[in-house]
């Protein structure tokens, strides 16, 4: 069956151009035009996917995506930011967006995030939730994170982890398959104005991949040379 996809889109042009090429991939989408309707057209309808600009009339993207949280609409959404606004990008992903398109941006990087977060949204069995009334914690193979307490157990055995690592470590589960930059992972964990430099980064994936490896297999993260790193999660242990 066809994913369905919604785009909260106010600029004519883009908002064509995005319909036309997901449905040349067989998504079905749906366009509106203002962020008030986008919002009620998100609570009365069900898609698999929200495309979901920030700069719209009536009410902005960060409203629309505040309230579908606080309503429990836990769709996936993928913002639209514009080029050099990081602020934006670090507050979609706080208001709970899954990821981020900076405009402009090609057809390809549109169509493979879009299939990246289908994927990694669509695997019940890797990455999952405890119901309401017991303690957050999300399921990645033999790893068991909890994001309140800021603990991870792996196999039934809690692993420390510095701060910072912990933080790398849940901002990477939260995107299993997708290549995370060196950038993104500084400016997320550490913040735009931190003065160290990348190698801070490196320091930090090191020990975290070192303290993951230990009596497990299915989880691991490779290092994506050039660009930053990348979680892989294997179904069954090699």
């Amino acid at each position: 069956m066809p994913k369905n996809i919604l785009v909260v889109e106010d600029e004519p042009t883009l908002a064509r151009l995005l319909s036309y090429n997901l449905s040349q991939e067989g998504y079905q989408t749906k366009v509106v035009d203002h962020g008030g309707e986008g919002l009620q057209t998100a609570l009365q309808e069900s898609f698999d996917l929200i495309i979901l600009d920030i700069m719209l009339p009536g009410m902005n993207g960060f409203e629309v995506l505040a309230k579908l949280r606080q309503k429990g609409v836990k769709t996936p959404v993928i913002i639209l930011t514009a080029r050099n606004a990081e602020e934006e990008v670090v507050q979609g992903l706080k208001a709970g967006a899954d990821d981020y398109i900076t405009k402009p941006f090609g057809v390809a990087e549109l169509l493979a995030r879009v299939s990246a977060v289908m994927r990694r949204t669509g695997t019940e069995d890797t990455f999952a939730v405890e119901e309401p009334g017991t303690d957050k914690v999300i399921q990645v193979a033999d790893l068991r994170i909890y994001p309140e307490k800021y603990e991870v157990v792996l196999n039934g055995e809690q692993i420390q982890l510095r701060p910072k690592e912990f933080e790398v470590l849940l901002y990477l589960v939260q995107r299993p398959g997708v290549v995370v930059t060196r950038d993104d992972l500084m400016n997320i964990v550490w913040g735009f104005d931190y003065v160290g430099g990348q190698r801070t980064v490196d320091v930090h994936v090191s020990s975290l991949r070192k303290k993951l490896e230990m009596n497990q297999e299915t989880v691991q993260i490779d290092s994506i040379r050039g660009l930053g790193y990348k979680l892989i999660v294997h179904t069954t242990k090699k």
